[in-house]
């Protein structure tokens, strides 16, 4: 079942969701967009394809405390200072993001349960949004990905200057309809259904819309992992990090200390494989070389991460590493170097 209201009503819409619940949109802030908490102040940006920092943040925060403690004396006082759970709405999330869920889950929502994450995960509600105008940069589709019927607890589409809203799940239920003096039952779904199949005709043109992903496989990966191309490949890089902090997939991060002067706070925060000091110890680096960290990155997105997770790739094909690596040196060109193009 579809409904849908005119866009102009939008801002009624989030004043009605944020009196009851957080929400969480694509808001412009300092020039960058980025979701954010709303509130009657915020430019919300819905046209924006990819926010700079996907929407992996809401449940993965890039920063946050885990626990402090205080010592008086010789005695020693835990304090949980993690954030609050609450329940909130993220509206806008693109389908690549929101398979990114998926992907983050079957990570973090495994044994051992990453609380902190599965708290927001509980009480999120994720209303996802179809692309009009994909980018250049953009190659979901080679994921199986679906850019213009997104996946989520309620999908959303912005038509001819209407909101078309269809709930999924239980909780999409639930947001539905607590929205009823806004929406309304749509019964022009025909021209619904004619711009989705006009967005994927848009997609099936795209540059990187058949890459070649043939040869990863788990049966292939110490071919894979000992192709000399991976010299060449990783020559260019950086090492910057850039690529794994836009990237709406990466799960890596480190647990820190901190004096505070009158205790200690333990947080975590996102790390970069690509980084030389990532998983140092006492013994030294277990990748000590830039072609070593490079591959490890990609190995993982292609091989790795489908050899543990039923086929299923690291990677959603969002085309943020393509728009911001500084020096074009992305996980597309790995795919095309190491697995080649389609004929």
């Amino acid at each position: 079942m579809y409904y849908k209201m005119k866009v102009e009503k939008l801002p009624e819409l989030y004043a009605l969701i944020a009196s009851e619940k957080a929400l969480y949109l694509p808001i412009e802030q300092a020039g960058a967009v980025e979701f954010r908490k709303w509130d009657e102040s915020s430019c919300v940006r819905l046209d924006c394809l990819n926010t700079l920092k996907s929407a992996k943040g809401v449940f993965l925060p890039q920063s946050e405390n885990l626990v402090a403690f205080k010592t008086e004396g010789k005695n020693i006082s835990v304090i949980d200072n993690s954030e609050t759970a609450f329940p909130f709405v993220i509206f806008g999330v693109r389908a690549c993001d929101a398979r990114s869920f998926d992907i983050l889950d079957r990570v973090f929502l495994s044994d051992p349960v990453d609380t902190y994450y599965k708290t927001r995960r509980d009480n999120a509600t994720v209303v996802t949004l179809a692309c009009n105008e994909p980018e250049e940069t953009c190659f979901c589709r080679n994921f199986g990905i679906d850019a213009a019927d997104p996946a989520g607890d309620a999908s959303a589409w912005i038509v001819d200057g209407e909101l078309y809203v269809r709930p999924n799940t239980e909780k999409g239920e639930t947001f539905v309809s607590r929205l009823s003096q806004l929406l309304e039952e749509a019964s022009d779904v025909e021209k619904l259904e004619a711009a989705k199949q006009s967005v994927r005709d848009i997609l099936g043109k795209l540059p990187f819309a058949e890459l070649n992903l043939d040869r990863f496989k788990g049966d292939n990966m110490l071919d894979i992992f000992h192709d000399p191309a991976w010299k060449s490949l990783s020559e260019s890089c950086l090492g910057c990090g850039t690529c794994t902090y836009v990237c709406p997939t990466c799960q890596c991060y480190d647990i820190k200390d901190f004096d505070t002067g009158s205790g200690i706070q333990r947080y975590r925060t996102w790390d970069s494989c690509m980084f030389s000091d990532f998983t140092k110890t006492a013994g030294g680096q277990p990748r000590p070389s830039q072609v070593e960290r490079f591959r490890q990155r990609f190995m993982h997105k292609l091989v790795y991460y489908p050899m543990n997770n039923d086929d299923i790739y690291g990677c959603v094909g969002c085309g943020r590493c393509v728009a911001k690596c500084p020096v074009s040196m992305n996980i597309v060109k790995v795919i095309k170097t190491l697995g080649g193009e389609k004929k």
